[in-house]
Formats: structure tokens, C-alpha cells, sequence
């Protein structure tokens, strides 16, 4: 099933552990969506989990190429409130910055960047503000990014399939 997601067009991939609270975000977007959302053959969906790093190793070698992938994650940013939902523009992280866009402090930035220039594979990293991760197993997202899930899916849905989803502007931000 792993490679046959590889050879769809477009890919979207929720991060994060579902045991650290809030960074269960990812992986309850695309639950949500495939439980409510029929997608189109060229569309499919990843739970990733903590394993996006392996993921962008298999991207690079792969042979046949993705046109889009989509990243959905939960980050912890100030001056953003808890279940705020914005895109991450890649270009627009400086290098001393990149470990703040991501709660897993992985090099994978540098990863999709190279994903971007030289597969030709559109990007884009969609996130949630956290509330708060636990230092200890707590399955559950808090209130504020629980309200996000759906959210989050329409906007997905929307903008990159032809389903007819209604959101509203002001639920999402550009940075």
C-alpha cells in the first residue's frame, strides 16, 4: 500500500504522535478525512506518524515522481494562539530558523526544500498551534486544536481537490 501512495499525484501526510497530545494534529486530520471525505484515485493520504523524515528519504530516491505533496503538522510558534491553522511558506524559513517550524527538530526542511528545487514536487507545509505537548504519554488533542481538525481538513480539501467545501477566510493564515 506504501508504494502505490507514491505513484498518486498528490499527497497529503499528517506528522505527529497521537500519544503527545497535540502533536496528534496530523495524524487526526487525515483519520478524519478518511473516515468522511471520499477522495478521487490521484489523491492520496499518509499517517506518517514520527516516521516523515524516512518518508522524504523514500520522495528523493523515488523514481517516479509526486506533483504535490502536502504536509499537515502541529508547531509551536508565538505569538499564535492554540488551534490558530496557517501555511508555512518554505522559502520564507531562514536556516537559523528552520528547527522552530517543526516540534520534531528534524533537518527535513532541507529535505523539502531539496524536494521542491530538484524533483520538481510542489510543497506545501500546512500547521496548527499547539496548545501544549505532554513530557509523558497523553493521547488526546486539547479543545482549541481539536476545533482545528476539521477546519484544517476542509481548507486541505478545498484547495486541492475539486470538492465543493465551504470555509471561511479568516480560519487560516499565510506566513
Amino acid at each position: 500500500m506504501y508504494q502505490a501512495l507514491l505513484k498518486k499525484e498528490v499527497l497529503i501526510i499528517g506528522c505527529g504522535n497521537p500519544l503527545l497530545g497535540d502533536d496528534g494534529f496530523g495524524p487526526a486530520v487525515i483519520k478524519q478525512i478518511e473516515e468522511n471525505y471520499p477522495l478521487k484515485g490521484n489523491i492520496g493520504l499518509l499517517d506518517a506518524g514520527t516516521s516523515f523524515r524516512d518518508l522524504l528519504f523514500d520522495l528523493l530516491l523515488l523514481g517516479e515522481k509526486l506533483k504535490t505533496i502536502i504536509i499537515i503538522d502541529a508547531v509551536d510558534q508565538e505569538k499564535r494562539s492554540p488551534g490558530d491553522i496557517f501555511e508555512i511558506d518554505m522559502d520564507q524559513i531562514p536556516e537559523n530558523k528552520i528547527a522552530d517550524y517543526s516540534l520534531h527538530q528534524f533537518p527535513s526542511s532541507n529535505m523539502l526544500k531539496e524536494l521542491k528545487a530538484f524533483a520538481q514536487i510542489e510543497v506545501h507545509f500546512f500547521a496548527v498551534q499547539i496548545e501544549t505537548i505532554p513530557d509523558c504519554i497523553e493521547p488526546g488533542l486539547s479543545k482549541a486544536v481539536e476545533k482545528s481538525v476539521t477546519t484544517m481538513c476542509r481548507l486541505i480539501l478545498k484547495r486541492f481537490t475539486d470538492m465543493d467545501i465551504n470555509i471561511h477566510p479568516k480560519e487560516y493564515t499565510s506566513c
